[in-house]
């Protein structure tokens, strides 16, 4: 598992008092430095001014709603942002990530896969924007940038469609990627209703890339939402 950079920092937009307290515990624990906002227009402030390496944003603010603190940090910054919101409703989540968040957790959570979830995040700040170019997950290897893949010795065909899946998803590992954001960037802007599409060149992956195509580890289905890559790191 990667490990945070040693002086990240995460800013925390939560108005609940006790919320806040019990994160900041836990980023401290962990050697992150927190940096904390209770309103939306806190937020925006703070962001531009500690410009910190990822955003942990509230939807339940006093006062604006929390999806435009992320329009208002995507509209200039690339830093991972993550929800964190009781709205349990996919309409919820897709609106929140079409708005530039990278993630949603849903409370009550659990802290252990939060932070599992904002170490994902930061490496892909540390990755950059071209992602991971080799992909390792099980037995699997993808060179992404030659265009090779691999099941133990055995060579798997891709077609270009499928490393072009890939290359999204990994550029977003660990995050959840739309199904709008998967077909735009992989059939155009003309195709973002398609979702059929997704389902077939998924399933075409999961045959040639998963230990078990019907119980997926690594190409995994946010159901109503979109999908998400977990590999090895």
């Amino acid at each position: 598992m990667t490990a945070p950079p040693a002086t990240a920092s995460i800013l925390i937009v939560e108005d609940e008092a006790g919320i806040r307290r019990f994160l900041r515990a836990a980023f401290a624990a962990e050697g992150y430095r927190v940096v904390e906002s209770t309103t939306a227009h806190r937020a925006a402030i703070d962001a531009a001014s500690h410009k910190p390496d990822l955003a942990l944003v509230d939807l339940g603010l006093p006062d604006l709603d929390g999806v435009e603190v992320v329009r208002s940090i995507r509209a200039w910054s690339p830093m991972p942002i993550i929800v964190l919101s009781a709205r349990i409703q996919e309409r919820a989540k897709i609106e929140a990530l079409d708005a530039g968040a990278d993630d949603y957790v849903t409370k009550p959570f659990a802290i252990g896969e939060l932070l599992a979830r904002v170490r994902a995040g930061l490496r892909h700040v540390i990755r950059g924007p071209s992602g991971a170019q080799v992909l390792r997950f099980g037995n699997v290897r993808v060179d992404l940038g030659a265009r090779t893949a691999q099941r133990g010795d055995v060579e798997l065909h891709l077609t270009r469609i499928e490393y072009r899946l890939l290359g999204v998803l990994a550029r977003h590992a660990g995050m959840v990627v739309t199904h709008r954001q998967l077909l735009t960037d992989v059939w155009g802007p003309a195709h973002a209703g398609d979702t059929h599409y997704l389902r077939v060149y998924m399933k075409q992956l999961r045959g040639k890339l998963e230990e078990d195509p019907v119980r997926p580890v690594h190409l995994v289905t946010e159901t109503g939402v979109g999908y998400r890559l977990l590999d090895d790191d």
